[in-house]
């Protein structure tokens, strides 16, 4: 049998590949055209940019005429540094691979890309610390107001491009990004229609002035929350929220003992009264959020230790599908 010219079989090769390298491209093409970096302006109210990713079940809600679920991801670097691009670069990354939950829930997905200076490393701005609310510098104080802002900004752009998203955002986060979505959803409630918080630094913040006689200041409880924002935290409205709370059962990654993420009087608290390690407090968190009255569920995943695993991210999809039907 005759072979055919070479200039055919790398033809073929060629077009191979070239069917290879789309296939494997396309999920990045995808995300870049449907995404948008949107950068600050001075009366926007945040100093920071955020990245949109509208997904194509979005787009086809907002053509039906109906609103669309907007889906809120904080962005967690997981280290400092003075570069915000660095942070920015994450932001994006994040954003990639969050997509998958905004297309299966039909959303648009809003990723902020905050930084977290190595110059001013006690302020853990990525999980929204207690510094958060006390730092002088306009760019790293009160990032949740910040992303208030973003989220208003976001729909307004929408808006022009005939998407109408809900007020109220779905928000999910693990490790830093998970403490920020615990403790936002604390202080700005009415703007959160459900949260999913996983491996919240070792503790989530208890919706409760006090445990077991003792005065939880903020970020172990709200004791002193008014004092410091300004505003008497909504309990009524922040109980009613839906929440889903996730560990992992060989989780050990705890920010409690290390000063970024609390005060020595805070850390030596939580160890007292909840238990020494991450696994150790989850069930007494458990059980404040359920005296509270919280429309909360906690749960542990056997064999898992500080990750983000498929099985959790299945359940926070069916956990946000599950609520929007409600």
């Amino acid at each position: 049998m005759r072979r055919p010219p070479k200039h055919v079989m790398w033809g073929a090769l060629v077009a191979g590949a070239a069917i290879v390298v789309v296939i494997v491209a396309w999920p990045v093409v995808n995300f870049l055209v449907r995404t948008d970096r949107i950068a600050p302006e001075e009366r926007d109210g945040f100093r920071w940019p955020y990245f949109v990713y509208v997904s194509p079940n979005a787009r086809a809600t907002a053509g039906d005429g109906g609103r669309v679920p907007l889906l809120v991801v904080p962005n967690n670097t997981g280290k400092v540094h003075d570069d915000p691009r660095v942070h920015e670069r994450e932001a994006r990354v994040t954003s990639y691979h969050a997509r998958v939950m905004a297309d299966e829930l039909g959303a648009v997905l809003l990723v902020p890309a905050f930084p977290r200076p190595a110059a001013n490393w006690r302020v853990y701005t990525h999980a929204l610390d207690r510094d958060c609310l006390e730092v002088s510098d306009p760019r790293l104080r009160r990032l949740d107001r910040q992303l208030v802002a973003m989220i208003d900004d976001a729909a307004a752009r929408l808006a022009q491009r005939d998407i109408s998203t809900e007020r109220a955002v779905l928000m999910v986060g693990y490790s830093a990004s998970g403490m920020f979505v615990n403790r936002f959803a604390l202080l700005h409630p009415h703007r959160v229609a459900a949260a999913a918080v996983g491996s919240p630094g070792g503790w989530p913040i208890a919706p409760v002035s006090k445990s077991q006689g003792r005065r939880l200041r903020y970020p172990v409880g709200i004791a002193d929350l008014a004092e410091l924002t300004g505003e008497t935290p909504d309990l009524e409205t922040y109980l009613a929220i839906p929440h889903l709370f996730m560990l992992g059962a060989e989780d050990e990654n705890d920010s409690v003992p290390y000063d970024d993420g609390y005060d020595d009087v805070d850390e030596a608290l939580i160890v007292e009264l909840f238990g020494g390690t991450p696994v150790e407090r989850w069930s007494a968190a458990r059980e404040i959020y359920a005296s509270a009255g919280a429309n909360a569920t906690f749960k542990l995943y056997p064999g898992v230790g500080h990750d983000f695993t498929d099985e959790m991210e299945d359940d926070v999809v069916r956990f946000f599908e599950r609520e929007r039907t409600r």
